[in-house]
This record gives structure tokens, sequence and C-alpha cells, in this order.
């Protein structure tokens, strides 16, 4: 169930309604939108009773939510979700198209400040990189653990990137909300449904990749999951599905990225790198993605990937990211969206102890 607020309805009658959904047993889920707040109402077998809730003041009307994933729904919020950062200009959805960049794993202090060095200069806003990896091997490189979230707050304060890493059970995802800006949940775990509550009850915004063989409503479940316990700051990613092709690593389903926006007003972006597995195909779906609509793109970028300790094949040299943004800047400006420059980002950003790139 849905209940509609009027437009000029104050934050007390909102309140109101909210505490009265609450009384009745059930949840509620304030999102305002640019015209009008909208509560969704969760926990209930069936249907609401509507007539004590249309009496309230400051109520439109209560409607039907018949899709099964309703807090991520169009109907629940019309407005697209744009999504604020503190003390900075960055944002993720709307206008401005998101660019996350760096290495799979974060191997060393050095090996970050490399690649973060090179990827703020080129326009990236967003600084990715893997503290906890799993892998398919036990015996893979699984990452530095709580040393590498130090490195990468490292990376925030002195290049004024914000901070994108995944969190893989309980306790790392306790560690990366601590130090992280963006909580990643992985393909691996899309319907690890206790890690996605958590995420839910953590106050920083959720990045959660689609599964390797997931559906479209199994991908937004899993998102009203975690917007389910409160978290409404989700940014969705696709990242490749698993296919009968051999010539790339997965298959990039960049349809998904308007099927998605049809139906949810959350943002999605896309990650090239984990979609094909091959360094030659990242520039070219990169390209496609942004052109079909996404909000952004998450890019894998090594110095040195020969000697990277996982997913080297499919990073890109720092230099193919430049030509990389060039392109992706270009192709923004024909659909009207626009890319943070380095000098706004840095402007807008509350200083750190450490000078910021020039």
């Amino acid at each position: 169930m849905l209940v509609v607020m009027q437009a000029q309805a104050t934050e007390d009658q909102v309140s109101a309604v909210c505490k009265k959904i609450e009384s009745l047993g059930y949840r509620a889920h304030s999102m305002p939108g640019a015209q009008r707040t909208a509560i969704g109402i969760t926990g209930n077998k069936g249907e609401v009773e509507a007539g004590t809730l249309e009496e309230m003041p400051g109520v439109q009307e209560v409607i039907r939510v018949s899709k099964p994933y309703k807090l991520v729904s169009r109907d629940t919020k019309p407005d697209n979700t744009v999504i604020k950062f503190p003390n900075s200009p960055v944002t993720i959805g709307g206008k401005d198209l998101t660019i996350v960049a760096g290495p799979c794993g974060i191997e060393s202090r050095d090996q970050a400040f490399i690649i973060a060095e090179r990827v703020a200069r080129a326009g990236a806003q967003f600084f990715r990189g893997g503290a906890y990896k799993p892998r398919t091997s036990p015996y893979s490189f699984q990452g530095l653990g709580e040393e590498g979230l130090k490195i990468m707050a490292e990376v925030r304060d002195r290049f004024g990137l914000l901070i994108i890493t995944e969190a893989v059970d309980y306790e790392s995802l306790d560690l990366v909300d601590q130090y992280a800006d963006v909580i990643q949940i992985g393909a691996r775990n899309m319907q690890n449904f206790s890690l996605l509550k958590r995420a839910g009850r953590a106050r920083k915004p959720v990045l959660l990749k689609r599964g390797i063989a997931a559906t479209l409503e199994e991908f937004l479940m899993a998102a009203e999951y975690i917007m389910s316990e409160g978290n409404y700051n989700i940014v969705l990613c696709e990242r490749g599905v698993r296919t009968f092709a051999d010539h790339t690593r997965n298959t990039l389903d960049l349809s998904i990225v308007p099927a998605v926006q049809r139906l949810s007003h959350l943002p999605i972006i896309v990650d090239p790198s984990h979609g094909t597995g091959k360094r030659n195909k990242v520039t070219p779906l990169s390209r496609a993605a942004i052109a079909v609509g996404a909000d952004g793109l998450i890019v894998e970028v090594h110095h040195d990937p020969d000697r990277a300790l996982s997913d080297g094949m499919q990073s890109l040299y720092p230099d193919q990211f430049d030509a990389l943004m060039v392109q992706v800047r270009q192709i923004a400006a024909v659909l009207g969206r626009t890319i943070l420059t380095r000098e706004s980002v840095v402007v807008g950003r509350v200083p750190h102890s450490s000078p910021l790139l020039a």
C-alpha cells in the first residue's frame, strides 16, 4: 500500500501518518518527491484498511501497489533518486554522470596512490578498490582487510575521491561502513538476504551489483530487501550475467538499464570491466553504457596490470582511462548530461589535512 500526501502537506502531517501506520503494526517509509511525499507501507500481509488513513489531514489518496518490489518502484516514487554526499558536490543519479575507477584489489599504499592520482586527474569522482576479495579459489589473493580500508581512507584525504568498496559479511560490513562512502554488495552476495538486511540498517549508500544469473525482478527484489530496512540510498549496478558466450567473461546486459529506469526510481551504473573481462572490450562497452542512459560507470584501472593480484586482464592502463574519459564526456554532452570537472569537485569539498590535486 502507498499513501500519497497532498503537495502542501506539512512535515507534521507526514509524521502523523507515519505514526498512525506504525500504530497499526506496519512499517512506514517516507520518501519525499519533487512535488509531494509518498509513504510506503510494508509488513502488511494483505491490504491495509484505507479508510482510517484517507481521512487524515494532508492525505490525498491511498493506493495499492501491485508489484512485489514496492519501495523501489516508480509507483511509490515517480522522481529519480539522486544520492548526495556530505561536504561534496558529487551525486549519483540526476544530470551528472558518476565515474568510479580504481584497481580490483588494494595491494599496497604505493599501488593505490599511483592509480588514484591518475584517475582523479582524468576526472573520476570515486575510487574503487577491494579490501575484501571474494575469490573463486581459496588460494587467490583475498585482500588486505582493514589495512586496505585505511589505505583508501588516505586516498580520500589526499586526492578528494569518495570511496566505494565491497563488504562480504557482517564483520567486514561494519568496517566498510566506518571507512567508506559507499558500501558495495557484490554479485555473489546479491541474494544473501541477511547481508542485504544488514546493509539496509547502515546509513551509508549501498551499491548493489546484479547477480551472475539474476532476472530483472530478482535484482529489484534484492534492492527491496535493503530499502525495507530503512536505507533508501541504493545504486544498482549491471556487471554482466553468465550465458553460453565464451568470447567474453560475462555477457553485459545493457538492455537492463532502460528496463530498470522504466520500473524503478533508483540510479543504475554499469561495470564494463567485470561485464567483459577483457581490456579491449571495456572502452567500447563503456561508450555504449553511457549512450544507453546509464547513470555512470565503474571501471577497473591498474598502472601495471600484468602484475595485478586480481583481474589484471580487464583493467585499463591509466592512459586508456584518460582516453575513455574524453570519449565519455563527448557522449554525455549529446545526451544533455555532464561530468563534474576536477576543479569543481575539489572546490566543492571541505578541505582535508593534505592538499588535493590541482
